[in-house]
């Protein structure tokens, strides 16, 4: 093994000097370099690189490097892994009450039987909760996990993967049944698991549930899934896969309940659903549903406008709507009131884009609707169309020349191909075509093309609130956002994907448990936004893997501690007030089997 330098340049035009650990394997006859480890940046390292460059070398430096070291005898590395993200998942589940939480529901009403007293089932849900927000894996790669990073129970015993073939990291199947049996336990208690962490949010960061937001997301499987798993509305581009539809509830930005839907149910049919489990399970005096127009339905507005504990800021569907082309038409072009910067603006450009709104006349009683004007959407639609324009051009003049060419002939032909030009592309919105004297001739569509110009960089919010300013409903809607965003976090960094799980319980306690990750990652974001530090939850759980727990054995004696981490990890530490990173106590060579 040896040292090696490498320079990497950063996303502000500097370049960082990064030291790595590099060994020489020899595979299928050539000779290879391989990374054992990352140690971080090269300045932060200069005290200790010559002592660990002699230390490489051999047995002698190390009895060398041992006496600089203020020790006797030599040194021998027994294992350095990944301690930083375990450690942080590991401080907000004892932030959120978790330990305390989860132990009390040995007394909760199960639909399961009493499992052995002694077996620590709430720091399994620890474990698979770090997973997903930092290496989310299927359990065989849960078990490769174990074995790079160090991960403990509340007593400090490590979980190590039950055994090895051939060099690669297996699992006994028998031991698995422990980590189904943990997903079994967690979703039963979901209900009273949500309420109790609703309870805990507001006290630790005291903010008002006034406004409600909703949004609806899916994920597909692989194969046939579950029997909740259906063929529906496909948000992930997979409309031959089967899917579960997933509604998140978010309040003031935090994540507070959810539910899980068949694949092939309606956007609009989960709204009752919500409202309902909301009323039921949570203290909330008044709440305003924020949703987007995928909701809107007549009698979803007349629930929430009849009843006197809700009311609603939703979306308006614009297209093959005629109030909404009327509402529009209805705009004072010198009645817009600009909204603050920051609402759906760039702050930081020279020329940031504007966001307009003002309100126009609704004819139905008791609601009000605003118009809003994006230059940032108007820019988005403008090059959406502009390539579907494209596409359809292009598809259309195939068609044109095979009309040219003598290859079709007959009229209906001609219009059953022009017909599935204009579908795939969504021709209609923007072109027309006519059949002349044997010729396809193609133009632009005069009120189509106009309409769908016309329209462009506008949205319409509907509202029963009589209070609200046109600005505030702007900011709620965009609020939603903040859902979205919860929903890629949900689906990418944490990994609700893939699910490998066959039965409708385990899927929903897989969904749950990315939830439950996803609540971290609002912790650690808020921490770092609040301590000033301009890191991403992604980016500050990537830097903490430079904190590793180190298990040496000097002249005989086993010893263990923790790296300091790169200078990133500490300022993520310094956020979190971290003082101490080490991880608990545990007896020499305690461990526990996954």
């Amino acid at each position: 093994m040896f040292i090696r330098s490498v320079k990497i340049p950063s996303s502000n035009g500097s370049v960082h000097e990064y030291v790595r650990i590099v060994s020489s394997v020899r595979e299928g006859g050539k000779v290879k370099q391989k990374v054992i480890a990352n140690l971080g940046r090269r300045d932060t390292l200069e005290a200790v690189l010559p002592l660990l460059n002699r230390f490489l070398k051999g047995e002698d430096d190390q009895t060398q490097l041992a006496r600089q070291l203020g020790q006797e005898g030599p040194i021998e590395v027994l294992d350095a892994s990944t301690w930083g993200p375990m450690l942080v998942a590991r401080h907000f589940f004892d932030q959120l009450g978790l330990w305390k939480l989860l132990d009390a529901g040995r007394r909760w009403p199960k639909l399961l039987p009493e499992e052995d007293p002694d077996d620590d089932w709430v720091s399994r849900v620890l474990v698979l909760m770090a997973n997903r927000l930092t290496r989310p894996s299927s359990e065989h790669g849960l078990a490769a996990w174990l074995e790079s990073d160090y991960v403990c129970d509340r007593r400090g015993s490590r979980y190590v993967p039950a055994w090895k073939q051939q060099g690669r990291v297996q699992v006994d199947l028998a031991q698995l049944q422990r980590w189904y049996r943990t997903l079994d336990h967690l979703i039963v208690n979901k209900e009273t698991i949500e309420v109790a962490l609703y309870q805990r949010l507001r006290t630790l960061f005291d903010f008002q549930p006034d406004l409600v937001m909703y949004d609806l997301t899916s994920t597909y499987f692989e194969g046939h899934g579950p029997a909740i798993a259906k063929h529906g509305h496909s948000r992930d581009g997979k409309p031959r896969k089967v899917q579960v539809i997933v509604g998140v509830v978010m309040i003031a930005g935090w994540p507070v309940a959810h539910h899980v839907f068949a694949g092939n149910t309606r956007d609009s049919t989960t709204v009752k659903t919500v409202i309902d489990d909301l009323a039921k399970r949570f203290p909330f005096r008044r709440v305003i549903f924020v949703g987007d127009r995928g909701m809107v339905t007549e009698s979803n507005l007349t629930l929430l406008r009849e009843s006197d504990d809700h009311g609603f800021i939703v979306g308006m569907t614009r297209r093959r709507n005629p109030e909404a082309e009327t509402l529009i038409d209805r705009v004072d072009e010198t009645k817009w009131i600009d909204c603050p910067m920051g609402i759906n603006a760039r702050e930081k450009m020279k020329d940031p884009p504007r966001t307009r709104v003002q309100e126009v006349k609704c004819d139905r009683e008791g609601v009000r609707v605003f118009v809003v004007d994006s230059d940032e959407r108007r820019e988005y639609e403008k090059r959406q169309r502009t390539k579907k324009m494209q596409r359809a051009q292009e598809a259309l003049e195939k068609v044109q020349t095979r009309v040219a060419k003598g290859q079709l002939k007959q009229p209906e032909k001609i219009g059953a191909a022009v017909a599935r030009a204009m579908q795939k592309h969504r021709g209609y919105r923007y072109y027309a075509w006519e059949l002349k004297d044997g010729k396809l001739e193609i133009c632009e569509h005069p009120v189509n093309l106009s309409r769908e110009k016309k329209y462009e960089g506008k949205y319409l919010i509907q509202t029963d609130q009589t209070e609200l300013t046109a600005e505030e409903a702007v900011e709620h809607y965009k609020e939603l956002n903040e859902v979205e965003r919860g929903f890629r976090s949900l689906k990418d960094p944490l990994g609700m994907r893939p699910i490998w799980h066959h039965s409708a319980r385990r899927v929903k306690a897989h969904i749950f448990v990315a939830a439950l990750s996803f609540l971290m990652e609002r912790m650690l974001e808020r921490a770092l936004r609040k301590a000033g530090v301009s890191l991403s939850a992604q980016s500050a759980l990537e830097s903490l893997k430079t904190i590793r727990h180190v298990q040496v054995r000097v002249d005989g004696e086993l010893r263990s501690g923790t790296t300091p981490g790169s200078w990133r990890a500490r300022q993520v530490l310094k956020a979190l007030k971290l003082s101490d990173h080490r991880p608990p106590t545990a007896p020499p060579d305690a461990e526990t089997t996954m």
